[in-house]
């Protein structure tokens, strides 16, 4: 045993690049996992550097000076966050507070539906059935409600938070790309000598994890929107609230659509009841789905990403249960990190001798 664990060790970690490697790895991952609720809004505003940076450097290029081109991006943000504090969320909060409202009388129309069952097919179903499938449904309803009333008192504090996010961010974001050149050379006195497998790695996933990320914030601008347009088209109700959480799930590969999909039929049948309209309103959200992910990821993310569709959805499950809702989100540029990081690997090995 003793034998295979130094063989073991000594084809991956005799190289003492790739030690520093794992070593940067393993702090990076740690230090975010440890303080990343603390630091969330740092890590945040440097995520949105690393995105806006391209848009600096296209300024530059343009003969504009960094320091007035970081201005204008921070305009921007603040110009955004306005729209979206001051017209988007309240409109949002609104149409969340409807459905709150009409919830009761949605699960009391469930509820009568089931009771039916028994009826119409008795090989099927049983009363008892029945009436468990109700006690839970009622027992989820009031966990729900518990919930949104949890997050109702915690308001004050979520209040505070969006403040921070709203003045914070945007001035963390204008001094992260007005000073870049000074954060990387003070970030670098801390990596050390001989990381030239670090930096071949990180040349690597750069320019795949920035244009993932971009992409995948128009993909959910182009899903949301779209979406939006059908709904109102159709007079769904809560159509901004429907399609935000549509243009939402794409984030999460595979599963975010499917997991929409059941509010979305839930409430056009209780809007219309089980007619020809509501087959409609699923066929064309199913199309829009199916265009989402066989023209527009494609158009979006070739070559950017070439993962396995399991490794995406282990990702997800992986990081998500680690980071949470960012873990989700950032699941698929992690997992590009970890795949450039073995294809690295295999390289430094050969750097060993075979005496080794």
């Amino acid at each position: 045993m003793y034998d295979i664990i130094r063989d073991w060790y000594t084809r991956n970690f005799s190289d003492p690049q790739a030690v520093i490697l794992a070593f940067l790895l393993l702090v990076v991952f740690g230090l975010v996992w440890l303080v990343g609720d603390i630091m969330a809004p740092v890590l945040v505003s440097l995520v949105l550097a690393y995105l806006l940076e391209g848009v600096v450097a296209a300024m530059e290029r343009w003969r504009v000076p960094r320091t007035i081109a970081s201005v204008i991006v921070l305009l921007m943000i603040l110009a955004i966050s306005a729209i979206v504090l001051f017209g988007l969320v309240p409109v949002l909060s609104n149409q969340l507070t409807d459905v709150m409202r009409e919830l009761p009388g949605m699960i009391q129309n469930i509820q009568e539906q089931l009771l039916r069952l028994p009826e119409k097919y008795p090989d099927i179903f049983t009363v008892a059935q029945v009436n468990d499938l109700i006690s839970n449904l009622r027992n989820e309803l009031t966990s729900f409600t518990q919930s949104v009333l949890s997050f109702s008192l915690a308001r004050l504090g979520t209040l505070v938070m969006i403040a921070v996010y709203v003045v914070l961010v945007p001035i963390m974001v204008f001094f992260a790309l007005k000073d870049k050149d000074k954060l990387l050379s003070y970030a670098k006195t801390f990596i050390p000598n001989r990381s030239e497998l670090t930096f071949k790695v990180w040349r690597e996933v750069d320019g795949k994890i920035a244009n993932y990320i971009r992409g995948k914030f128009v993909e959910v601008l182009i899903v949301w929107v779209v979406t939006y347009i059908l709904f109102a088209i159709m007079g769904l109700n809560y159509s901004l609230l429907l399609s935000f959480l549509v243009g939402l799930s794409v984030i999460i590969p595979y599963v975010g659509a499917v997991v929409v999909t059941v509010p979305i039929a839930l409430i056009g049948f209780f809007q219309w009841g089980f007619v020809p309209k509501l087959g409609y309103l699923l066929i064309a959200y199913q199309i829009i789905q199916i265009l989402d992910g066989n023209v527009l990821v494609p158009l979006l993310f070739s070559e950017v990403v070439n993962l396995h569709p399991l490794a995406i959805i282990a990702a997800v499950l992986f990081f998500g249960g680690l980071f949470g809702l960012w873990g989700v989100f950032f699941a698929i540029p992690l997992a590009t990190l970890v795949q450039a990081v073995l294809n690295a690997w295999p390289r430094a090995r050969e750097n060993i001798p075979h005496n080794a």
